[in-house]
């Protein structure tokens, strides 16, 4: 089933691209070392969900975590995109929340195993409608802030990304083909926490730009 994504209707969800540890001090509050360089991973389109929707807690975990992140819509695809031309290859973005089960991230982390599961439940993508580029004069500095039951537990700057977006487009161009309709989240600052059913969840793009508000449910 495809998803067309909100915000900009001409636009299907194609790949979703996700960026790990790209923001320092996520990095360490997870006891991990920032990485050398960006850490990408995938989640299937059938995790997306949209404003005014429910996560889902998997029946699998008991420590489902949320992670506020800025998502980038490509309206124009390219392979070996420049740095300097990469913004003209966004749509739009949006405020997202990249939905992981931290239990079983944990025992894949310390199997060596790929993080898919964790991070790819149905509901593991909530975004928020996109708003148009144009709209946005500097995407690399830009609010990301998140509260659950009213209590504020992300809030943070674009700014202090590891890994800028245009680099982040240059990179991922240099080995993936991206098409329209392809979704980069571009990683969560510190804060992270675990979410319960019951909980009511606010994530929001600068100064109110664009709100997203979802529920909590369990299996």
């Amino acid at each position: 089933m495809s998803t067309t994504i909100p915000g900009l209707p001409h636009l299907t969800a194609t790949n979703i691209f996700c960026i790990g540890r790209n923001y320092v001090e996520h990095a360490r509050e997870l006891n991990n070392n920032p990485p050398d360089c960006p850490l990408v991973f995938l989640k299937p389109t059938s995790s997306i969900i949209s404003d005014g929707d429910t996560i889902q807690i998997p029946e699998q975990s008991n420590n489902v975590h949320h992670e506020v992140e800025l998502v980038t819509a490509i309206g124009e695809g390219g392979k070996n995109i420049s740095e300097k031309r990469a913004l003209q290859h966004v749509d739009g973005y949006a405020i997202g929340i990249d939905v992981t089960a931290r239990d079983i991230q944990q025992e894949a982390k310390e199997a060596g195993h790929p993080w898919s599961i964790a991070k790819g439940f149905d509901t593991f993508a909530p975004i928020s409608s996109f708003v148009r580029a144009n709209k946005i004069t500097n995407p690399q500095n830009i609010d990301l802030t998140l509260s659950v039951n009213g209590e504020i537990r992300q809030s943070d700057n674009t700014e202090l990304m590891i890994v800028s977006i245009t680099k982040l487009i240059s990179y991922l161009s240099s080995m993936f083909t991206l098409q329209p309709g392809d979704l980069i989240f571009t990683g969560t600052p510190k804060g992270v926490s675990a979410i319960q059913p019951g909980d009511d969840i606010q994530a929001t793009l600068g100064d109110n730009l664009v709100q997203l508000n979802v529920t909590v449910s369990g299996s």
